[in-house]
Formats: structure tokens, C-alpha cells, sequence
């Protein structure tokens, strides 16, 4: 395979390398990923994440594999058990399915190059959404933001985030509010990171702290990510997401969601049928990271931590995708099926 290099994933002279998001801002370690068993591990840790990313990184650790002697039979076991790492991100599925469809008809000498093939349609896809994306604001804008979009969570530059800083690289001097994120502090950590990164004016706000800036008439729109889009437009996102387009339906600040088309999932008919994934207890309990572990509430706490809820289309202003910006009208008539 050739080398490939993005902000959080590369492959240099035959090894595959991910950055251990659980580790930042404070410490920027890369972790080699030899096996199905490293990835799956990485990826249920979110040593690894962000829809569009998990994919490309199992796509990758598949043709690495496959480069080096692995054969039809274990492949797609690999892929089998790669695609059930996380069960809300359709996009998993959506890689391990091409990839397997490689396999079948062109067997395991074509999956070095569908993986790059795969790394280097998610660099198009988040940069066409980002263009389309970046139309859509106006000058001086206050943009509120979720979790983590950018290029982090894909091999591109991003998707929400991605739209973010198009429109700052076009001078429109916009300035971002960055949800906390929690339980586990992906905007705190990774968007704020980002948003350093790139040069980006930005606050970090608490999530509980957004319905005060909408009333306040200081949120222009909201820009987030997506894990999964039913066909009827609901999508699933990281938790929090939900109240965030309630509060912006309430204050009718302009709400969208930007994905890469490798998001939508044409099997699925309405966010009802999205599974989402519960997670572990400690994470809502406490937190933990490269400073070490907390603990704030009692020992034993029954917690209930599902790691994304779904946002109803009704609630959506529109969807930017890298094939265009829809509405709700075009979304009723079916447009996600053609994507």
C-alpha cells in the first residue's frame, strides 16, 4: 500500500499508525494498529473516532492485511467483525461492505487499493460539503457547534467543522461556540483543539449553556455531524444533539446537519429503526484521560449513557451533503434515496 497521511490516521512504510484521540490535547501519541482485535479495541475506546474515520481506518487496516498475505476466508471474518465495532456509524458498514464486494469479485490483491481509494473519496466528499457548506454563512457569524467534526473524525478536512473552516478560510470572520460535549468532552477536547488549530475564533461553553445563547440571539445557525441519516432524513448523532435542534426549533436559529453521502443509509426507512449504542457507566460517573481518572459521583450509581440520540428531519433547516444542500421539501420526495 502507499503511504497516506492524515491529522489522525496514516500508513508509513507498511504500518498502519492512529493518533489516540482518548489522549488529547495534552498528549499527541500514535498508536501502530497490526490486528482486527487493536482496531476493534481502538475504536470501541475512541482511541479512534468519528463516523467517516472508523470506516476509512478499518478499510485501511483490511488492505494492510491483505497486502501482506492474509486470505480470502479471514478477510472476510476481519470484515464481519470490523463492521459490528460500533453499531450506530453506518459508514463502518458502508466501507466493510465495499471493501467485501472488492473481495468477492477481484479478491484480496484489490483491497490495498479500494482502502485508498476509500481515504481518498472521504478527502473529496468533506471538501465538496465544506464548499457547499460554507455558502450558507453569512458574514460575522456565530456558529454553535457538537462533539467533534473535523478533520479528526474523517481523512478530510471535516464535515461540520469542515464547512466551519471554509467559511473562515474565506474571510468571513466568523466565531464559534463549542459545546463541552458530554459525557466524554469531545468538544472540550478535540473541537477546541481544532478550533486552535486552525485558527479559529471560538468559546467553550458547558452543553446546558446553549438555550441561553439562543435566547440571547447569539447563535446565527448550528452545524453538526452525523453518524447515521434514515432515508426520511432523522439522523443519529452524538448525545445532546436532540436538545440542540428542540432549543433551535424553540429560538428558529437555522440548524444543519453536513455529512459525507457515505453517511446515509438507503436501508434504513426513519430514525426509529437507528440502533444506538449504550456505553459503559464510568464515563458518565467520572472522566478520564491522560491527567488520570475521576471519580465525582458515588461508586455503583446506575447510570444510563446511550451514545447518540436521533433528530427528527421536522427539526432539520436543512441537510449539506457533498452532493448538494437539501431541504425538507427535497427530502420528503425522497432525494436521499438517489444520493
Amino acid at each position: 500500500m502507499h503511504d497516506l497521511q492524515a491529522t489522525s490516521i496514516k500508513y508509513q512504510r507498511n504500518t498502519l499508525y492512529v493518533l489516540d484521540q482518548h489522549q488529547l490535547p495534552h498528549v499527541e501519541n500514535w498508536l501502530p494498529c497490526e490486528s482486527v482485535d487493536a482496531m476493534v479495541a481502538m475504536i470501541q475506546k475512541l482511541q479512534i473516532r468519528g463516523a467517516p474515520l472508523i470506516g476509512i481506518g478499518a478499510s485501511l487496516l483490511l488492505g494492510h492485511l491483505a497486502a501482506n498475505g492474509a486470505c480470502t476466508t479471514t478477510l472476510q471474518r476481519n470484515a464481519e467483525v470490523l463492521r459490528a465495532a460500533r453499531p450506530t456509524a453506518v459508514n463502518l458498514m458502508n466501507n466493510m461492505d465495499s471493501m467485501l464486494a472488492v473481495l468477492q469479485t477481484s479478491g484480496p490483491s484489490a483491497l490495498p487499493t479500494e482502502a485508498e481509494r476509500l481515504f481518498h473519496e472521504d478527502v473529496a466528499l468533506c471538501n465538496s460539503l465544506a464548499n457547499l457548506g460554507a455558502e450558507l454563512i453569512p458574514a460575522n457569524a456565530n456558529i454553535l457547534t457538537h462533539c467533534n467534526t473535523g478533520s479528526l473524525a474523517t481523512a478530510g478536512v471535516g464535515t461540520a467543522i469542515g464547512v466551519i473552516n471554509a467559511a473562515h478560510q474565506q474571510g468571513k470572520n466568523i466565531h464559534v461556540y463549542v459545546d463541552e460535549t458530554r459525557p466524554l468532552l469531545q468538544g472540550g477536547r478535540l473541537t477546541a483543539w481544532e478550533m486552535k488549530q486552525l485558527g479559529v475564533a471560538h468559546t467553550l461553553i458547558c452543553d446546558n449553556m446553549a438555550a441561553i445563547l439562543m435566547r440571547d440571539k447569539k447563535v446565527d445557525c448550528i452545524l453538526v455531524g452525523a453518524d447515521r441519516i434514515a432515508v426520511n432524513g432523522d439522523f443519529a448523532n452524538k448525545v445532546g444533539t436532540y436538545s440542540l435542534a428542540v432549543n433551535a426549533y424553540h429560538h428558529n436559529v437555522p440548524f444543519y446537519v453536513v455529512a459525507p453521502n457515505t453517511t446515509v443509509d438507503i436501508e434504513c426507512m426513519s430514525g426509529e429503526k437507528i440502533p444506538i449504542e449504550e456505553r459503559d457507566a464510568a464515563e458518565v460517573r467520572g472522566v478520564s484521560g491522560s491527567f488520570g481518572d475521576v471519580c465525582w459521583s458515588p461508586n455503583q450509581t446506575p447510570v444510563y449513557n446511550p451514545a447518540f440520540d436521533v433528530t427528527p428531519a421536522a427539526l432539520i433547516s436543512g441537510w449539506i451533503l457533498d452532493k448538494g444542500v437539501f431541504n425538507q421539501e427535497q427530502i420528503k420526495k425522497g432525494v436521499l434515496k438517489t444520493l
